[in-house]
């Protein structure tokens, strides 16, 4: 397995500048990969828009994002993602995900009841179809496409869509459908136990994963986690408990990303929950901490 590791910016507003900086510096220390997030109610900026920005201005760095594709039409969804492979040389690497679900976000976003995940599947589905060169014929109650074919199709064949989640259902979902696991907010013994589970599936549906292919975003912090952010982390775990979580300081980091290397994953997201004045000078003594580990 190759170790990678990417990056994501600090938190905050969006700045074209600062992001464009941030990637620059990213790729001239050895960073694999920078992750933006997608969150439609934040002001942090379009993931795709800032990507299509960041290709002209790197040359190796991988573009990643995790893409909500809820409330864009797949069709205009699968020509950008391809354009953006085409643009990048192939560099593009995408996690779909449903969203936040934070208040008024499925509303806005044209689906305001009903299964998230199942118009998710649908869109991959979709999207496969066209980046095969299909003319695709699908009605449902929102999308009507009469063998529909879409251009350009993007430089990586196939281009990978990742997965993430930890419940029973993610994870039938990711083994049955995805071409990776990105998975967050699990412990090093959960995460080594969701592998198993991802390819049991995998296996009963006829397929397999790469085993390069399962990764995980750990938020960490320099010296403080914020109080907001543990909150926030808190809230996502049953039992309240961010130890095997967030690392604080390089040693936990460290500590922990090796144990994740020993539960089978290999692909790490990098996620500051600060905002240092100077994110390059913090970017400079992450790739200190942890690109002796990367393969």
């Amino acid at each position: 397995m190759k170790v990678r590791f990417a990056v994501a910016p600090p938190p905050g507003r969006f700045d074209a500048d600062g992001l464009s900086s941030f990637a620059r510096a990213a790729e001239s220390l050895g960073f694999d990969t920078i992750w933006l997030s997608d969150v439609p109610l934040a002001p942090i900026g379009d993931p795709l828009l800032s990507l299509a920005n960041l290709a002209a201005q790197t040359g190796t760095l991988k573009l990643g994002a995790n893409v909500v594709p809820i409330g864009r039409n797949p069709m205009i969804l699968a020509g950008q993602l391809a354009q953006l492979d085409q643009m990048s040389g192939g560099r593009l690497l995408i996690s779909f995900v449903p969203g936040l679900d934070q208040d008024g976000e499925r509303a806005a976003l044209g689906l305001p009841s009903g299964d998230r995940w199942t118009a998710v599947e649908r869109d991959v589905g979709l999207l496969r179809r066209w980046w095969a060169g299909d003319a695709v014929d699908h009605h449902d109650e929102r999308y009507h496409f009469d063998g529909i074919t879409v251009g350009p199709r993007p430089v990586q064949d196939p281009l990978e869509i990742w997965l993430g989640g930890a419940g029973p259902r993610a994870l039938e979902r990711v083994g049955r459908t995805a071409d990776g696991w990105l998975t967050a907010a699990v412990t090093p013994r959960e995460a080594a136990a969701g592998r198993d589970v991802v390819e049991r599936h995998a296996l009963a549906a006829g397929r397999t994963i790469d085993p390069g292919h399962f990764g995980i975003s750990i938020p960490f912090a320099r010296h403080t986690v914020p109080a907001d952010a543990a909150s926030a982390l808190r809230a996502r775990r049953a039992d309240g408990d961010l130890a095997g979580i967030v690392p604080v300081g390089p040693a936990e980091l460290v500590d922990l990303v090796q144990r994740h290397i020993d539960a089978g994953l290999s692909k790490f997201v990098l996620r500051p929950l600060d905002a240092p004045p100077d994110a390059t000078a913090q970017l400079g003594w992450l790739a200190d901490v942890v690109l002796a580990h990367q393969t």
